[in-house]
């Protein structure tokens, strides 16, 4: 494959600060890496679980960049050695690391790509079910599964903040709190109706239905941000919280729905055992909801017709699932499509997510590569 080796061209190597702003990046890691060993770093534990999550996130890229730096040294060693005694039988191992590099370095391209304020926030995931009665509740309740597979597999950690259980099958609603850098920019790839066809298991005719919920991806604020609700805004309802649970959670008004009275938005939250952090995880999808209530608001000031939402029904979806005739997932923004059905079901949908954060960017997608690398 190779051939004879006469010579090997060493490996040009920059450390990537112009376009990592590496050096920003050490400078403020060894700012927090100080900060962190101070005595009363805790004191503010809110605070500093807050610079904690920015040093790993930090960590993880100047640490990434040092060791890409590490590999291509090794590579040029192992190149000039090589070339040295005519020796092809390592060239295998030199093209596995650059490989491995490559991807690296796609990942660190590709996270530039979100570059819009919130892109590196955690996100908000709600899913609704629409038209269609128990069929849209159970396919809600696949899209939940879904974005949970998703969310695990690419090392983001996923909570139910709250779901509404429909009686005969699937769910009605669910919020999801998806945790980690990077997930609203990702996630927010998923924002619209998405459209199932199958053969229905409660149509005893065994007919073709096709069914639709809205998907809707919001930034998790930042606690540093200001945001302004006034108490004498809120209407505040506690009640028994309806899932599984222990003895405490079935028994005591834990649960918490939280109405913002000038904007009509509603939240709740009830996966935590104590009323107190119901609340306090409730106040944080209210901020994340006001801080979009807001952001639409401009955005429609600026171009109306791209503010106004869509129904969840024919017309309006943004992905397609068909189990029934054929079997193909196609996002019809970007035309990106598979027939693995089962595998974008459980959580397979990297692909999707690139097609359209490239789509966004002007740039042509590269079906060869996944959205991390």
């Amino acid at each position: 494959r190779y051939g004879p080796v006469p010579r090997i061209s060493r490996i040009a190597w920059r450390p990537c600060a112009g376009i990592f702003d590496l050096d920003d990046k050490a400078a403020r890691l060894a700012e927090l890496e100080r900060m962190s060993a101070e005595a009363d770093f805790w004191t503010n534990a809110e605070q500093a679980q807050q610079l904690e999550r920015e040093r790993g996130q930090l960590a993880e890229v100047v640490n990434g960049i040092s060791a890409m730096s590490l590999a291509l040294e090794e590579v040029n060693e192992l190149a000039d050695m090589a070339a040295e005694e005519g020796d092809t039988s390592i060239l295998g191992e030199l093209d596995g690391t650059l490989g491995r590099v490559a991807r690296q370095l796609d990942k660190g391209e590709f996270a530039r790509m979100m570059n819009s304020p919130n892109d590196a926030s955690s996100a908000i995931l709600q899913v609704n079910a629409g038209a269609g009665g128990t069929e849209s509740c159970d396919w809600a309740a696949m899209l939940m599964r879904m974005y949970t597979r998703w969310a695990d597999a690419s090392g983001f950690r996923c909570d139910v903040v709250d779901v509404l259980v429909e009686e005969e099958a699937g769910i009605k609603s669910a919020v999801l709190k998806i945790e980690g850098q990077y997930a609203f920019g990702y996630l927010k790839a998923e924002n619209g109706v998405h459209r199932l066809v199958r053969i229905s298991p409660f149509d005893a005719a065994k007919r073709r239905h096709t069914s639709f919920c809205s998907v809707f991806v919001l930034p998790v604020v930042d606690d540093a941000i200001d945001i302004d609700i006034d108490e004498g805004d809120l209407r505040v309802d506690t009640y028994r919280a309806s899932g599984a649970g222990g003895q405490h959670i079935n028994k005591t008004d834990s649960a918490v729905r939280i109405t913002h009275l000038p904007s009509g938005i509603v939240v709740s939250c009830q996966a935590e055992r104590s009323q107190h952090k119901n609340r306090s995880v409730a106040m944080k999808v209210l901020a994340s909801r006001l801080v979009d209530l807001e952001r639409k608001k401009r955005a429609a000031e600026r171009d109306v017709i791209e503010a106004a939402k869509l129904g969840i029904n024919f017309g309006s979806q943004i992905r397609s699932y068909v189990l029934a005739p054929y079997r193909m997932v196609k996002d019809h923004r970007t035309g990106e499509e598979t027939g693995n059905t089962d595998a974008v079901l459980d959580g397979d949908i990297d692909a999707f997510i690139k097609a359209y954060l490239l789509h966004n960017a002007g740039r042509p997608a590269d079906p060869s590569q996944g959205p991390r690398g």
